[in-house]
C-alpha cells in the first residue's frame, strides 16, 4: 500500500466469499467509482468457479472508461493466498446452502413458529450460527497467521455471533460488522420530514441518530436534522400511520415484495417504548417472540411478509444466469453506487477523511447495561487506522431486558458452537422467545433441524 497525496495505491483487499453474485458486484461498483483508491482484490470462495467469473466481471468493470478506481481482480486458490499481505479483509458468505436455510426457516413452521428472515435469532438464526461458528474460527486463525494488522469488515449474518467469534479466537483482531438496517430507518425519517413538514430532498446521511442495541435489534433514542429534534415529530408520524402503515409511494408495496413493510411494527414498538426501533420490521419482529409472528394472518395484519427460501433459490438461479451473461459479454456491469458504506469506511481507515457511522464492535463501555465484550451496535468514529466507539448511553430498563435476553442467548450459542455441545445449544434454542413450545417439542424440533443440516456440523455427535 502506497499513499500518494490523497490517493492510496497498491491496496490489497481479500474478499472471502468472492464468488458472491450480489455483495461482490456492489463492492466492485463502489470501488470503480472511487478515484482515490486502486490496487488488487483477491477473490476467495469455496465455489472457485464463481470467484473466477467475478474475476472476469470485475476486470471488465475496471476497464470501462467511467470507472475511476483502477483495480485488478484475481482468484485466490487458498485462504492463505487471499490473506497474505492484505490491508483489508471483507467477509460475506452464506453459512451452508439455501437448502440448509430452508430447514432453518420452514421446519419450525410445523410447530407454529414463523420466521420472517431466519438468519439472526429464532430457531433459524441459532442453527445458522452453529453452522458458521467453526468457519469463523478458521477465518480468525488464518487472519492472525497471515494478515494480523488487516482491518476486517464482516457482512455475514448472524452479524453479532460472527463478529463475536472473530474476537473470541483472535482478541487483537481489528474487525467490525456492518449492516444497512439503520440506513433504512434514516430514510424513513427523511420521508417523515417530507410527509409531516413538507421538507423535501433530505438525504439519509443528514439525519443524525444515536444508535444503541445489537444488530437487527437496534434503537434510536435521539435523532435530529438541521438542529431539529425528530422524536416529537416521529410520535405524531407513528400515530398518524399506526393503523394503515406508511409507504412513500404505495401504501400496499409491502404486499409486492418480500423485503418491504408498512413500518407498523416500528410504530407499535414506538408506542410501547417511546424509542425508534432502528431496523426493518421483518428483523425486529423475530426478536419479539410471537407478538407479530403468531400466524400468517397476524403477520399480514402487521403489513410485512415472510420471505420463503424458495424465493432465494429462484433468485440465485436468476443471478447465476446474469453472471453467465456478464462473463459472456452479453451484459455489462456498470459502475453504480450500492448504497453500502464499505468503501467509505476503507477510505476513513486509510486517513482520507473521518466518518461517523453505526458499526458492530465488542462492548468496551459504549453500551451501558450490556456485558463487556458482547458485540453491540452503536455509532463509532472511523479515522486513520482507528475506530473509536461513541458512548451511546443506556436503554430504558424495559427495552434493555428485551435486548439482554438475546445477548445472553448469543453468548450461549457461541459456546455451543465452539464446544459442539448439543446441551448448550438447547439452552439457547429453548430460551429464544420464538420457541414458545413445551420442552419435549422444543427438543424434537431442534434435533430435527440439527439432523437436517448435519453435513454442515462437523464434529457434532448427532448419533
Amino acid at each position: 500500500m502506497i499513499k500518494q497525496g490523497n490517493r492510496i495505491e497498491q491496496l490489497q483487499i481479500a474478499y472471502i466469499g468472492g464468488g458472491s453474485r450480489g455483495w461482490a458486484w456492489g463492492l466492485m461498483s463502489d470501488l470503480a467509482l472511487s478515484e482515490e483508491l486502486s490496487g488488487t482484490v483477491k477473490l476467495y470462495d469455496i465455489d472457485k468457479e464463481a470467484a473466477r467469473r467475478n474475476e472476469i466481471i470485475g476486470n471488465r468493470l475496471t476497464a470501462l472508461p467511467e470507472s475511476k478506481g483502477q483495480w485488478k481482480y484475481e482468484t485466490a486458490d487458498s485462504l492463505e493466498e487471499a490473506l497474505r499481505g492484505a490491508d483489508f479483509v471483507i467477509i460475506s458468505i452464506l453459512p451452508g446452502t439455501f437448502e440448509a436455510m430452508a430447514s432453518d426457516v420452514h421446519t419450525p413452521e410445523k410447530y407454529g413458529i414463523y420466521q420472517s428472515v431466519g438468519d439472526t435469532v429464532g430457531p433459524g438464526g441459532i442453527l445458522r450460527a452453529l453452522r458458521i461458528i467453526p468457519t469463523y474460527v478458521q477465518f480468525a486463525e488464518a487472519i492472525k497467521s497471515f494478515c494480523p494488522e488487516a482491518w476486517v469488515i464482516n457482512y455475514t449474518n448472524p452479524m453479532t455471533v460472527c463478529t463475536r467469534t472473530l474476537y473470541e479466537v483472535f482478541p487483537e483482531i481489528k474487525a467490525f460488522g456492518c449492516c444497512h438496517e439503520v440506513f433504512g430507518v434514516q430514510k424513513l425519517l427523511a420521508d417523515m420530514l417530507e410527509d409531516m413538514l413538507g421538507i423535501n430532498g433530505v438525504r439519509r446521511e443528514e439525519i443524525n441518530t444515536n444508535v444503541l442495541g445489537i444488530n437487527h435489534f437496534t434503537w434510536i433514542d435521539s435523532a435530529e436534522y438541521d438542529g431539529m429534534d425528530l422524536l416529537p415529530i416521529y410520535k405524531e408520524f407513528a400515530g398518524k400511520y399506526y393503523e394503515e402503515g406508511f409507504g412513500k409511494h404505495d401504501i400496499e408495496n409491502w404486499m409486492n415484495s418480500y423485503f418491504e413493510s408498512a413500518h407498523r411494527v416500528k410504530f407499535d414498538l414506538y408506542r410501547r417504548y417511546g424509542l425508534i426501533a432502528a431496523a426493518g420490521d421483518r428483523h425486529l419482529a423475530e426478536f419479539c417472540g410471537k407478538s407479530y409472528l403468531s400466524s400468517p394472518q397476524d403477520i399480514a395484519s402487521w403489513k410485512f411478509s415472510l420471505t420463503p427460501v424458495s424465493w432465494r433459490m429462484d433468485n440465485r438461479k436468476r443471478l447465476i444466469e446474469q453472471s453467465e451473461r456478464l462473463v459472456n459479454g452479453e451484459e455489462q456491469l456498470k459502475p453504480k453506487g450500492s448504497g453500502e458504506e464499505g468503501v467509505l469506511q476503507i477510505k476513513a481507515l486509510l486517513g482520507l477523511g473521518d466518518m461517523v457511522t453505526n458499526v458492530n464492535l465488542p462492548n468496551i463501555g459504549q453500551m451501558a447495561g450490556l456485558p463487556m465484550n458482547a458485540v453491540v451496535e452503536t455509532n463509532a468514529v472511523l479515522s486513520r487506522n482507528r475506530i473509536a466507539p461513541v458512548a451511546a448511553g443506556r436503554l430504558p430498563a424495559e427495552v434493555e431486558s428485551l435486548v439482554m435476553r438475546h445477548v445472553v442467548n448469543q453468548e450461549t450459542t457461541l459456546r455451543a458452537g465452539l464446544e459442539r455441545a448439543e446441551n448448550l445449544a438447547f439452552r439457547a434454542f429453548s430460551a429464544d422467545p420464538l420457541v414458545a413450545l413445551g420442552v419435549e417439542d422444543a427438543r424434537a424440533l431442534m434435533r430435527e433441524m440439527l439432523l437436517n443440516t448435519k453435513e454442515y456440523l462437523p464434529g457434532w455427535d448427532l448419533a
